[in-house]
Formats: C-alpha cells, structure tokens, sequence
C-alpha cells in the first residue's frame, strides 16, 4: 500500500497517508479543513540484494565459487 504525500494549499500542513491506489484523493486538510493537494513523491523505486555482480561468483575469476567451495560445482545451482 502506497504512502501519498499531501500539503495544505491555505495554511501549508504537510502529512502522509497510506491508500490503497484505488483510494480517492484526500480533498480537506485535517488542521484546518481547507483544500490539500497531492504531492509528487520520488517513490520506493527497486531494492537489490547481493553485489550485483555474477561475473565474480565464477570459479576461474575468483578460485572460488558462489557457495565458497575451492572446486568448480558440477551441479547447478550450489
């Protein structure tokens, strides 16, 4: 569920909300009951774990594999 940032177009409150993406937009301010707009946010974007570089997981590169092992794996996935 996504968190949507809001500000006051009267008296400049900003607050976050969690919706649903099919939830209507916040209309009224809750300090002052006044109209808010909905702000653009930068988003959670994608989060990737490891270090992103399988090149180095090789035996021949490294001497190693992935798993730690000192000898190639026969089978995959180690």
């Amino acid at each position: 569920m996504p968190t949507y940032e809001y500000e006051c177009e009267s008296c400049g409150h900003r607050f976050e909300k969690r919706q649903n993406m099919s939830d209507p937009r916040l209309k009224v301010c809750p300090k002052c009951g006044r109209p808010v707009r909905r702000l653009i946010g930068a988003g959670a974007g994608l989060i990737f774990k490891g270090s992103g570089d399988s090149a180095s997981c090789s035996f021949e590169q490294t001497g190693s594999t992935c798993c730690g092992r000192n000898e190639r794996c026969d089978s995959p996935a180690c």
